[in-house]
Parts: structure tokens; C-alpha cells; sequence
């Protein structure tokens, strides 16, 4: 397309360049190459970048030797074009150790990973294994250390539900009758559940009074010892009469057909007071004296624990929460992985910046006569922002000429 007298100048003119299209081409060819996968993952991933920075390496070299007789400091211009292929050459090597070094680390937390995962599946074994002795000398030392006797307080409001039940169903049929009677019409549907709610309450004021008594004989206080004596035998009376007697009239039947007794009004007496004194001694001196404190405390509101119990002067701190150590725990791993993630970010990221900033370091020395980066990076946080690199390359305005 150009005239003959100036193909020669142009050619002459081009000469230095030409040559590079030829070499991308066979660059291209390369690595369009199909070949066996494992290689083909090598030179795409060792030679690739560097191939790309070396291309725009000879072609900003050979580019600026057109500006150099227009350029004043040309000695400079040269200086840092050969310092710029010395980055490059040095970020092209710690390009290949930085993805060796990227594969061992990899390797090696994959080991590592492998490892723990395995200790992990050891320790959740013998942690299985071993659960129920933790948890039985957990039981053990929970329960001898001083506190709230729980244990006794359970069994105190089971038996008192217990001995609501039988009353309540030796004597539903009195109490029916007597509810008939007064209203004239069938009884409601709801009283078997009110007779239970009021037995229950009178079983826990009997143990209530109980634990006054045993108060009063502790303290030795004769007046209202006196007192609470008349009170409790009240108290017997009423249960003995209404409750104890019943269930004895339910019973005679069978004591008169097995046994040959024939039972009447004072012998009934006897054998409910009889009942009563041990039915309440045997519940009393087994779990009553030591379940009843709580419940006290549990329906007036008061601590069920005395803070200036002498017994528990030696019980130290309270354990912590079960839930604070595998918070903490899961803390520190969170901030452990981010701590990682950032390392492995640097060790992805700093191999593929090392050959950017060396290709963007001959672009500037050709276009402003100078390097952006100072290679080669140590680490992410010396990657300068490209608003700060636009400043330091900001050129300040020349003076204009005076008149």
C-alpha cells in the first residue's frame, strides 16, 4: 500500500518490532498446544504470567527506543528501563517460588487438616467412651458437695402427690355423697380435681408443721414450743379423722376376711394414729427433714441457700457456664482462620502482583520516566492504592512566563 521509495524507510523503521508478532504467534501456538493435562496445568500455570510479562517487557522496550532522541535524560531513561527488566526478572523467579510455596503450604495444611480431623475422631471416641463416668463423677460431686437437696425435695413432693392421690380417691366417695346431699343434685365434674389440690396443700402443711416442731425442739424455745405441740396434734387429729380413718374403713373389709378382725370405731382410731405416726416418721427422718427447708423457701421466696452456711466455705468459685470454654474456643479458631485466609491470600495473590507491577513498571517508564512499585512485595499491605500511585504521579504545573 505504500509507495517503493518508502517501503524501505518503513521497513527500516519497523525492523526493531517486527520481529514480535512472530514471537506472540509462536508464544500462542505453544500454549494452544494440546498436550497431556498434567502438562498442559504446568505451562499454563508456570509459564503463562511470565510469558505475558515478558511480552509487554520487549514491546515497551522496544517502543521507547523510538522516544529516545526526543527524550532529555536519556541516560536516566536507560537506567531504570534496565532496572525495570531487572524487576522483572527478579519477579518472574519469586513468581515460581511463590506457587512452589504455595503448594507445600497447601500440602501441608491438607496434612495438617487430615491430622486433626483424625485426632478429632480419636478424642470424640474416647470422649463417648468415657461419658458415662463423667457424667456419674459429675452426678457424685454435685451431689456431695453442700447446697439444695434436691433429691430430698423431689421425693418429698412426690410422696405428698402420692398420698393426695390415695385420699382423695378413699375419699371421693364420702365427699360426694356429702356435696349430694347438700345441693340436692348430682355433684360437678371438678371436684375430684379440688379435693386433690386440697389434699395435696393439707400433706405439705403437715410436713410444714413438722418442720416447725423440729425448729422449736433445735432452738429449745419452751413457749412456742408449746405452741406448735397443740398445733401438730390438731393437725394429727384431722388427718387421723378425716384422712388415715377412711383409708383404714377402705381396708377393713380385707383385714376382716384375711385376718379375722373385725375392726371398730376406736380400734379404726388406733390403727389410722398408728398409721399416721409411722407413715410420718418413716417419711420424716428419710427425705421429709431435708426437702421440706426447700419447699418452705420455694413458696415464701426466700434463698433456699443460707450465704454464711459454714459448708460452703470451702466450695471456691462457682464453675463457669458450660458454654464459655467452646465459645472461647470457637473465638480464637474464627480468628485463627481469618489470620490463615489472609496469609493464603498473600500466597495466592503476591506471586500474580509481582509480575503485574513489573509489567506496570515499564509502562510508566515509558510513558512518565519512572516506576510505580518498588519490587518485589513482601507482603498485600505494601500494595500501594491506585489513588495514592495517581498523586505520587501527579506532576506539578510548570510556571508560566511573566510579561
Amino acid at each position: 500500500m505504500l509507495p517503493e521509495r518508502w517501503q524501505e524507510v518503513v521497513e527500516l523503521l519497523v525492523a526493531p518490532v517486527a520481529w514480535v508478532p512472530r514471537m506472540q504467534e509462536a508464544l500462542l501456538a505453544f500454549f494452544l498446544n494440546p498436550s497431556a493435562p498434567w502438562l498442559t496445568a504446568v505451562k499454563y500455570v508456570l509459564l503463562l504470567f511470565p510469558a505475558l510479562l515478558a511480552v509487554g517487557a520487549i514491546w515497551v522496550t522496544l517502543l521507547s527506543l523510538y522516544t529516545l532522541p526526543f527524550r532529555a535524560g536519556r541516560v536516566r531513561f536507560v537506567s531504570m528501563m534496565l532496572l525495570a527488566w531487572w524487576d522483572a526478572a527478579r519477579s518472574v523467579w519469586l513468581y515460581w517460588v511463590g506457587v512452589v510455596r504455595v503448594v507445600a503450604v497447601a500440602a501441608g495444611w491438607l496434612v495438617n487438616l487430615g491430622a486433626l480431623v483424625v485426632r478429632l475422631v480419636i478424642d470424640g471416641l474416647r470422649q463417648l467412651t468415657s461419658l458415662p463416668f463423667t457424667l456419674t463423677g459429675r452426678m457424685t460431686q454435685g451431689y456431695f458437695q453442700p447446697g439444695v437437696p434436691w433429691i430430698a425435695f423431689v421425693m418429698l413432693m412426690a410422696w405428698c402427690v402420692l398420698e393426695a392421690t390415695v385420699f382423695s380417691h378413699t375419699m371421693m366417695p364420702t365427699v360426694s355423697g356429702i356435696l349430694s346431699e347438700l345441693s340436692g343434685g348430682p355433684t360437678s365434674r371438678f371436684t375430684a380435681g379440688l379435693l386433690f389440690v386440697l389434699l395435696l396443700m393439707l400433706v405439705m402443711g403437715s410436713f410444714a408443721c413438722l418442720q416447725t416442731l423440729s425448729e422449736a425442739v433445735r432452738l429449745r424455745e419452751l413457749k412456742f414450743l408449746a405452741q406448735i405441740v397443740v398445733v401438730e396434734l390438731l393437725v394429727m387429729f384431722f388427718e387421723v379423722m378425716f384422712l388415715y380413718r377412711e383409708f383404714i374403713d377402705a381396708i377393713s373389709p380385707w383385714i376382716a376376711r384375711d385376718a379375722g378382725i373385725r375392726m371398730g370405731f376406736w380400734a379404726t382410731m388406733a390403727a389410722a394414729s398408728a398409721g399416721w405416726l409411722g407413715v410420718r416418721a418413716m417419711t420424716w427422718f428419710l427425705f421429709g427433714q431435708y426437702g421440706t427447708p426447700p419447699m418452705l423457701a420455694f413458696i415464701s421466696r426466700q434463698p433456699i441457700v443460707d450465704e454464711d452456711d459454714p459448708r460452703l466455705a470451702n466450695t471456691g468459685k462457682p464453675a463457669p457456664a458450660w458454654w464459655r470454654q467452646p465459645v472461647e474456643e470457637l473465638k480464637k479458631e474464627i480468628e485463627w482462620l481469618h489470620t490463615k485466609s489472609d496469609e493464603l491470600l498473600d500466597y495466592l495473590v503476591l506471586p500474580v502482583l509481582q509480575i503485574a507491577a513489573a509489567a506496570l513498571n515499564f509502562g510508566m517508564v515509558l510513558v512518565a520516566s519512572r516506576q510505580v512499585f518498588s519490587l518485589p512485595f513482601k507482603e498485600g499491605k505494601e500494595i500501594t492504592q491506585t489513588w495514592d500511585i495517581l498523586q505520587t504521579l501527579h506532576m506539578q504545573p510548570r510556571k508560566q512566563a511573566t510579561l
